[in-house]
């Protein structure tokens, strides 16, 4: 199943605003699939990482506690929790890339649609 337009601005809008966990909810159950917890802390192996998904662990670990209300790095990683099968990924990093992105350019379209402004992050996703 895919997630409207409306839909992903508002899982954006919920992960900026700090609510990762029902923005993760919303997203995974599209999907078919239970979410992933979200940590603070790092993965060993994965020093320099900013964000690491542990498929052991079903957790999103990322390195700073602002990261949490990044959408860009919360998506691209709930990319690879979705994309596990039988202990395997099934994915690849420019998939999450788009997966992630798509979701922002949904939000910078809606939020310009709806309020005529567009913030200055919108810019650097370069097709909406």
């Amino acid at each position: 199943m895919s997630l409207t337009e409306r839909e992903k601005a508002f899982i954006v809008s919920l992960i900026l605003q700090g609510r990762v966990e029902e923005a993760l909810e919303l997203v995974c159950s599209a999907y078919g699939k239970a979410p992933p917890k979200v940590r603070v802390g790092r993965v060993k192996g994965h020093d320099k990482a900013l964000a690491v998904y542990d498929a052991r662990r079903e957790t999103i670990f990322v390195s700073r506690g602002d990261l949490i209300r990044n959408p860009f790095i919360i998506l691209h990683e709930t990319y690879h929790h979705i994309r596990m099968f039988a202990g395997r990924h099934r994915g690849t990093e420019k998939h999450a890339d788009r997966f992630a992105q798509s979701f922002l350019e949904a939000y910078c379209r809606l939020i310009a649609r709806e309020t005529g402004y567009r913030p200055p992050w919108c810019h650097a996703l370069g097709s909406t």
